[in-house]
């Protein structure tokens, strides 16, 4: 027996019209839902976001429970739909359903027939993602050259004084061609140059305290003991693969054609260590954002990145990593690529960079204690003013899968803000079973890419054949013997100011020798933001 559809309000009140046009765009849009006032939702007043404005970030915030992983969920399968790539992490495990058809039932029936929605099941193209290959998932790996000493830092929790010097031993790594593919190599780097020897060979550019080497090398060990280890490595993962679509084709400036792939990182088996998972996530932007040319103001993203338990990333950060966040917040944009912060409240997020999120929902917000209602006049304060809604009130008394909305129109002006009452998601809301994960991994084309780890000759081996070596014949801490090039001229590479960096990188003849040269300049100055480098491929 299936309950009847409620009807449509006969009469649309003036305030509803006047937000409803406020949410009229003529271009491509993706429908979240329908209008709500005093409780009751209008479909024929619908609330959109224009496709075009998604590389202008997002925010989505609300208490647990309140359905923010739906409206993740919602926006990701109208995004490929549209032929947009899109990134999910997957905290809790419950966002895989996005690969199957969603079920029909009476509650689906009635919250379709509340928006306007002409709900039929549909899956979204999928790929199944885990770091390390902790868990079901392709496994996502990262050199730890690639990763950088900034994001490394915020992994190991070093305070300010041991990430400078955690950078001095990456730029001594670069210069001298150690490679650091995984946590040995640098454990062994670090190593050496606590040594007699290897400070001997800081002179002139720093030194590395026995004390922070201690620090920074017992650090690493408790990484390793957590099984981290395994999350640094080759392959190393190419975040090309996020860009796809279903015809295999990457996204180009204005987009692919077909269906764009749902890339879904799976995190249960890490969700214990948020520290960890919180920068690789970053790691994985800090790379698109070498990556990827300008494009600047397209039709739609090429891929719209959703950053799920955002306060992770930001809890404990230092200034510089904090900068570099915002820097690339700011930047990416132009590259084509949305983000979307999700987390509870947008106190979790640093003012520089939510002042970069034009797109806003927001769910219900809890007043329980003191904090609570600081934290909801601080999040109401965010929002444009309203005259038809009082939002300290209507935050507290949202349902589940319903939310306040406020997006950035087609010109790039605010729009009113919306009391929406949200579509029900096409694609099933609950995980799929671990058969069907396992099965979709295995069918992967991707999966015999990454799934073995290889361990090629990198720092570790090279330090350890120096080691060997009888003290008459001594070689350079590459490893290498004398009389063959590996390091350019004295001096190259050092100059590390902003506006030479910029300048190198911003030639293209330079871009290409980084891409494919192994030599200390080719290292030294395709470094971003955040330290990362720039891979070759």
């Amino acid at each position: 027996m299936t309950t009847a559809e409620p009807s449509p309000p006969a009469v649309v009140p003036s305030p509803v019209r006047e937000i409803a046009d406020g949410y009229a765009f003529t271009g491509p849009a993706l429908d979240l839902g329908a209008v709500l006032l005093d409780g009751t939702a209008y479909p024929g007043a619908p609330v959109r976001i224009p496709l075009g404005v998604l590389n202008r970030h997002g925010l989505v915030a609300g208490a647990t429970g309140t359905g923010k992983t739906k409206t993740l969920q919602l926006i990701a399968e109208q995004l490929s739909a549209q032929g947009v790539p899109v990134f999910l992490a997957d905290i809790k495990g419950d966002v895989s359903g996005i690969s199957a058809p969603g079920t029909p039932g009476d509650r689906t029936a009635a919250r379709a027939a509340e928006v306007g929605q002409d709900w039929t099941p549909r899956a979204c193209p999928t790929e199944f993602y885990a770091l390390g290959g902790q868990g079901t998932g392709i496994p996502v790996r990262a050199t730890v050259t690639s990763f950088g000493p900034l994001l490394l830092a915020k992994v190991l929790d070093l305070n300010e004084t041991q990430e400078s010097s955690l950078g001095l031993v990456f730029h001594y790594a670069d210069r001298n061609g150690l490679e650091l593919y995984d946590l040995k190599d640098l454990t062994a780097v670090i190593t050496f140059l606590a040594s007699p020897e290897g400070k001997e060979e800081l002179k002139g550019i720093g030194g590395l305290s026995t004390a922070t080497a201690g620090v920074i090398l017992r650090s690493l060990t408790m990484l390793e003991n957590e099984g981290a280890g395994a999350f640094f490595g080759e392959p190393e993962f190419d975040t090309a693969e996020l860009l796809r679509t279903v015809d295999g084709g990457a996204a180009g400036p204005e987009g692919g054609g077909g269906r764009g792939v749902v890339s879904v990182l799976e995190l249960p088996a890490v969700q214990d260590r948020p520290r960890l998972f919180s920068t690789f996530l970053m790691w994985l932007l800090a790379d698109l954002y070498q990556e990827l040319p300008e494009v600047g103001d397209v039709e739609k993203p090429k891929l719209v990145f959703f950053f799920d338990e955002a306060h992770l990333l930001f809890k404990g950060a230092s200034k510089a990593f904090l900068e570099a966040i915002t820097q690339t917040v700011r930047l990416i944009r132009s590259k084509g690529v949305g983000i979307f912060f999700v987390t509870q409240t947008p106190k979790d997020v640093p003012a520089d960079v939510l002042a970069q999120l034009g797109n806003r929902v927001q769910h219900a917000l809890r007043a329980f204690t003191p904090d609570d209602a600081k934290a909801l006049r601080a999040t109401v304060s965010t929002f444009p003013k309203s005259p038809a809604y009082d939002l300290g009130e209507v935050l507290t008394s949202l349902g589940t899968g319903e939310a306040v909305v406020t997006v950035l129109s087609e010109k790039g002006a605010p729009t009113p803000v919306a009391a929406t009452r949200l579509r029900a998601p096409q694609s099933l809301m609950g995980p799929v079973g671990p058969a069907d994960l396992r099965a979709a991994v295995d069918a992967s084309a991707l999966t015999a890419r990454y799934r073995d780890a290889i361990d090629r000759e990198s720092a570790y081996e090279k330090l350890a054949a120096r080691a060997a070596r009888p003290a008459a014949e001594p070689v350079p801490a590459g490893g290498r013997a004398p009389e063959e090039p590996r390091r350019a001229p004295e001096g190259e590479g050092e100059k590390e100011g902003g506006g030479l960096l910029g300048s190198l990188l911003s030639n293209p003849a330079l871009k290409s020798f980084a891409r494919s040269a192994g030599t200390q300049l080719g290292r030294e100055i395709s470094r971003s933001l955040f330290g990362t480098s720039r891979r070759r491929r």
